[in-house]
């Protein structure tokens, strides 16, 4: 994983790289059974070189905890690498770009179950893995199982930790999707 570190450091690939202060290209456990993948960082990721490390993190961390799931278990990385001019939504010709680098991850971490977090994520995971989506809001909670990238995984789309800090909702439906994870990571022990 660190040359591949290396490379999404210095990457110049799309526009992105111009505004960055660190390419963040992902952390944790490299024999994980699950794999966060967040659309883009934010201001603090950009500045820590760390994802989902402000605010979104914190409750990213919440419901980790809730779930039973140590931070330090899982591998956690972002669609887009760089952080997008004041948090606007990756562009499709950034995530064209940026995602050959993110297939790399999920190649060298093969986990069991890729959650997925935010509607950018959730779309490219699953149009990857040949299934239809249909909006974040119709299909979190639940979990797809799917070959991607030549080998089998449950896929399980999850609002984005952001979407709870502006609307009790989502952090409660959050809240289910990730107690959902955790009944099957311990039914598949």
């Amino acid at each position: 994983m660190e040359p591949l570190a290396d490379e999404i450091r210095i990457c110049r690939k799309c526009g992105l790289w111009r505004q960055r202060k660190n390419a963040v290209h992902g952390e944790g456990n490299l024999d994980a059974a699950v794999m966060l993948i967040g659309e883009a960082p934010g201001y603090w990721e950009d500045v820590k070189g760390r994802p989902f490390v402000g605010a979104a993190g914190k409750i990213l961390d919440e419901m980790l905890l809730r779930a039973g799931i140590s931070r330090n278990d899982v591998y956690i990385t972002n669609v887009v690498k760089c952080r997008p001019p004041e948090n606007r939504d990756p562009l499709p010709s950034e995530i064209e770009t940026c995602t050959p680098y993110l297939d790399h991850q999920i190649k060298i971490v093969k986990p069991k179950f890729i959650v997925t977090l935010g509607r950018h994520a959730a779309s490219y995971i699953l149009a990857k893995a040949s299934i239809e989506t249909k909006g974040i809001t119709k299909i979190h909670g639940r979990i797809y199982e799917a070959d991607l990238l030549g080998f089998e995984v449950f896929i399980v789309p999850m609002y984005h930790p952001a979407a709870a800090l502006y609307n009790a909702k989502y952090r409660d439906e959050l809240d289910e999707d990730f107690q959902l994870l955790k009944l099957e990571l311990e039914r598949l022990g």
